[in-house]
C-alpha cells in the first residue's frame, strides 16, 4: 500500500510538473507546405528566413532575404542566437532533413515561433515558386 501512494505522489508531481512547463518556448515547430511557406512569408514581412544549407547549395539559387546558417557546420548555434528570439522564425533546406534538425535546435535555443518548409528548397521548386 505505501508502494502505491509512493508511486502515486510521484506520478502527481510529474504529471504537475509537465502540465506547468514554460510556455514561452515553441511548443510545436510548424511544418508548412511551399504554398503555406510561400503565401506566409509573403504575408508577414517581419520574419527571419534561414537557409540551413551549404554556401554552395545557397549560391546555386535561394528563397529571396534568405541568411544562409549551415546546420552542419559548428557555428550553427552561434550564428542563429544572433538572430530574434521573438520574431518567427521560417527555415528550410535541400529536402527537409537538416530544415528539421535546424528547426529543433532553434526551439532548444529558445525561438518561439518556427516553421519549417516540407519537402525543402526541391519542392519549392518543383511547385513553381520564384527563386533567387
Amino acid at each position: 500500500m505505501m508502494k502505491k501512494a509512493a508511486f502515486l505522489f510521484g506520478f502527481t508531481v510529474i504529471l504537475f510538473f509537465t502540465a506547468c512547463k514554460d510556455h514561452s518556448i515553441a511548443q510545436d515547430i510548424k511544418i508548412l507546405t511551399p504554398q503555406e511557406f510561400h503565401d506566409s512569408i509573403i504575408k508577414n514581412k517581419d520574419i527571419q528566413l534561414v537557409d540551413a544549407r551549404t554556401e554552395a547549395e545557397f549560391e546555386e539559387g535561394h528563397l529571396q532575404d534568405a541568411l544562409n546558417i549551415d546546420v552542419l557546420e559548428t557555428n550553427f548555434n552561434t550564428e542563429a542566437e544572433k538572430l530574434n528570439l521573438e520574431k518567427p522564425v521560417y527555415v528550410y533546406c535541400r529536402s527537409g532533413k537538416r530544415s528539421a534538425k535546424a528547426a529543433l535546435i532553434l526551439k532548444d535555443l529558445g525561438f518561439k515561433e518556427i516553421y519549417d518548409m516540407q519537402g525543402g528548397y526541391l519542392n519549392w521548386e518543383s511547385e513553381g515558386f520564384q527563386e533567387k
